[in-house]
């Protein structure tokens, strides 16, 4: 089955013109999805001159792998936050959740975008100790978070304990930001194919090079998911995460509705269906690994069909795909200046919130430029210092890409001939003179790479479901011509003839 996300269905046909000349704007956004579509969106109704530059189509990076859920709460629990900070600092994520969305729905009203959007409640639950419900409800409680707990016999899921709330939507994540996009550019200049492999400071200005074109920009917005090039003050703070989806038609039509999130022990699933009375999938994401770390990704889809088929009799599986979050290092996006003073701005380390978080960073972004307080952007702030709160994390995160980077660089390839390679399948082959990255396509012709990652020296593993060459420690990933398709390497695998 070819690996793609369930909103590829109801793709517009818009497309824009990818970066044929040199150019020179206030405002280069780097990331056409939905933080960089939503800043120019902003930053463009305050007169500026905004230019955005997608390395592939607006829309298909991580927004489009989205689980299409817009609510106020985040991955991690309220009594996480609550003890990682406070009370009052749980309370203004939530709040500042809220307006975010606001702002998505205001959008879809205001431009008639048609992207199935849909009023639902969120269902937390848990089986097995998974999150202390009770603590939850009290802490929404103290922050006038409307809840309840669930009641419901009939309710699809096993669970020991649940909460519920209110109020909540769901949309087609694709199908908005693509329409948005055609209303924002009006405005603004919206390059597609454009993928930026360099970023100089020159005096006032900074320079961009794309396409053998340059970018003169007053300032840089990294609206790519986890900064270009060698941010090591972030990087090094980030965990790079790849979780699956996969939508699913049902024998009968008991279609659950609403959003369903599961904790189980150690594991989470996130659930809910799509489409119209004619045309409904149930769709199933989870099963979450670090990038580059799992033995066999088709594993992970298949936990999730497993997962389903405990509730539900499948008739098909329609789609399946992959997508990435970055996790920070205490619980809270960086979004901001990447340091004091600098003009390049950084919106990263969203985890499984990214349609709302990137909503809310485009506010706070587009406001300081301006020179507008923006009342979150100190919860936010990017180039915070927190060595308590981030210091476990940061440890384990630093010792698991530093055991990666040596341990690879040490193991051996297979000894496999090229030969002996199936269709459609990579592997790490060893050589009298190292390793190398080998891929054969399904005509049987066979490309090879440097199987060293060019953002800082990581040796990259076999993506067997999405066949994608993908980095351990930093989360870059590389397509089988060896071009960067996720993460913070500018440039792609170094080919071998």
């Amino acid at each position: 089955m070819k690996m793609e996300p369930i909103w590829d269905i109801k793709a517009t046909s818009v497309s824009f013109k990818c970066l044929d000349q040199n150019t020179s704007v206030d405002v280069a956004i780097i990331g056409g999805g939905i933080t960089g579509i939503t800043t120019a969106q902003f930053l463009s109704n305050q007169g500026f001159k905004v230019a955005v530059l997608e390395a592939r189509k607006v829309g298909q990076g991580t927004t489009g792998q989205s689980t299409g859920n817009l609510y106020c709460t985040t991955e991690y629990p309220l009594q996480q936050l609550q003890d990682k900070y406070d009370l009052d600092t749980a309370q203004q994520v939530v709040l500042a959740r809220l307006e975010a969305m606001e702002h998505i729905l205001n959008n879809i009203s205001e431009y008639q975008i048609d992207c199935d959007l849909k009023k639902h409640p969120m269902y937390l639950f848990e089986k097995n100790d998974g999150i202390d419900i009770d603590k939850e409800g009290e802490i929404a409680e103290k922050i006038g978070l409307r809840s309840e707990k669930i009641k419901n016999v009939d309710f699809p899921f096993d669970f020991d304990e649940g909460m519920v709330f209110p109020n909540q939507f769901q949309f087609n994540p694709l199908t908005y930001l693509q329409k948005l996009a055609q209303k924002v550019h009006s405005k603004c200049e919206i390059y597609e194919d454009t993928c930026v492999l360099d970023i100089e400071e020159r005096d006032d200005l900074i320079c961009l090079t794309a396409n053998d074109f340059q970018i003169e920009a007053k300032y840089v917005v990294h609206a790519t998911h986890t900064p270009k090039g060698l941010q090591v003050q972030y990087h090094t703070t980030l965990g790079p995460y790849r979780e699956y989806g996969i939508a699913v038609k049902l024998k009968g039509d008991n279609y659950p509705e609403g959003i369903f999130w599961g904790h189980f022990g150690d594991k989470k699933y996130s659930v809910r269906s799509y489409g119209d009375e004619q045309n409904r999938y149930l769709i199933c994401v989870g099963s979450m690994h670090k990038v580059g770390q799992a033995d066999d990704n088709r594993e992970n889809i298949q936990d999730l069909i497993d997962f389903v088929e405990r509730y539900y009799d499948i008739e098909e599986v329609t789609h399946e795909w992959g997508g990435q979050n970055y996790k920070s290092a205490d619980l809270l996006p960086y979004i901001g200046p990447k340091t004091a003073g600098s003009k390049e701005y950084i919106a990263t380390g969203y985890s499984t919130d990214g349609l709302v978080y990137g909503t809310l960073a485009a506010k706070i972004i587009s406001d300081d430029i301006a020179g507008i307080e923006n009342k979150y952007s100190k919860v936010f702030k990017a180039n915070r210092h927190q060595p308590i709160k981030a210091g476990e994390k940061f440890t384990k995160e630093t010792v698991n890409v530093v055991g990666k980077l040596v341990g690879d660089f040490f193991k051996k390839g297979e000894d496999q001939k090229i030969a002996e390679l199936l269709p459609d399948e990579g592997k790490l082959l060893q050589y009298k003179d190292g390793k190398y990255a080998v891929y054969k396509n399904p005509q049987g012709e066979v490309s090879a790479f440097s199987p060293i990652c060019p953002h800082m020296g990581c040796t990259v593993h076999w993506n067997k479901a999405e066949k994608t060459w993908d980095c351990p420690c930093h989360g870059s990933r590389f397509d089988t011509k060896g071009r960067v398709i996720e993460g913070p390497a500018y440039h792609g695998l170094k080919p071998i003839d």
